[in-house]
């Protein structure tokens, strides 16, 4: 019956407690996914980046490839004039393929410089929302760290206090059937006195002595009883200080008959 009710004001039901460490792990598993899924994303991008960047470069190289050998048929036009004129069909519909060819490159820079500003910008984002969640994170996580140690020095303060009590419970049934025996064998060895002295006379004597005798019996097995009693909960009261739980019960007691 002890420590069974809510402990307020951190608990408003049995168990707020326990809830309230669930929590906290859930919310550190989530926080160790985000950063999973945010190296991940993070690697990704990276890895994207370097593609972009090396077919940018190629790109680039293809163009001023272009570039050169237009300005190469430029410089040929103006030697060869008449072969030029002969071959200026086809001189102009190559014109025409490398022109194209140009174009493309460059609508293809273009794309490509294009989706690198957008994974930047996604890349700038997720770390935002990152740092925001782990801040989010690591303050709940104080505030649930410095719930649980006042918790539990409150707990630890509790169960002292609910040994003390099982202590005392313990050490007054302990006197109480100590007192209970010790008044019985006082009574019996009052008996006995009595007996002993009526003994005296010898005519007396031989009809008292089964009755000595069962009175001596019956103060041997009551001391005995004390001891047994005795022992048994100072036997408990160890065992509680110890740390033991479910003692808290009587010692059970076999009463003598009286003679």
């Amino acid at each position: 019956e002890t420590n069974t009710l809510p402990f307020h004001p951190f608990e408003n039901q049995q168990g707020d407690i326990l809830r309230v460490e669930k929590e906290h792990q859930v919310l550190k598993e989530q926080l160790r996914e985000a950063e999973e899924k945010f190296e991940q994303l993070q690697s990704r991008s990276l890895e994207e980046i370097g593609a972009l960047e090396e077919l940018l470069k190629k790109s680039i190289e293809e163009t001023e490839v272009s570039q050169n050998e237009l300005d190469w048929f430029h410089q040929d036009s103006e030697t060869q004039t008449k072969k030029w004129q002969q071959e200026k069909k086809e001189n102009r519909d190559n014109l025409k393929a490398l022109r194209s060819t140009a174009k493309k490159h460059s609508d293809t820079n273009e794309r490509y410089l294009k989706s690198i500003d957008d994974k930047e910008k996604q890349y700038n984002s997720s770390l935002n929302t990152f740092l925001e969640t782990s801040n989010k994170f690591a303050n709940e996580k104080g505030k649930l760290e410095e719930l649980i140690k006042k918790s539990q020095d409150d707990s630890q303060e509790c169960e002292k206090r609910a040994v003390k009590a099982e202590v005392s419970v313990l050490q007054t049934w302990k006197e109480t059937e100590i007192w209970k025996l010790k008044g019985t064998i006082a009574k019996a060895e009052g008996n006995l006195r009595m007996l002993k002295a009526l003994s005296s006379s010898a005519s007396a004597a031989p009809v008292l002595k089964s009755q000595i005798d069962s009175w001596e019996i019956f103060i041997a097995n009551v001391k005995k009883q004390l001891e047994k009693v005795e022992a048994e909960y100072d036997e408990k009261i160890e065992l509680v200080k110890n740390g033991a739980r479910n003692c808290l019960s009587k010692v059970e007691i076999v009463d003598v008959p009286y003679p």
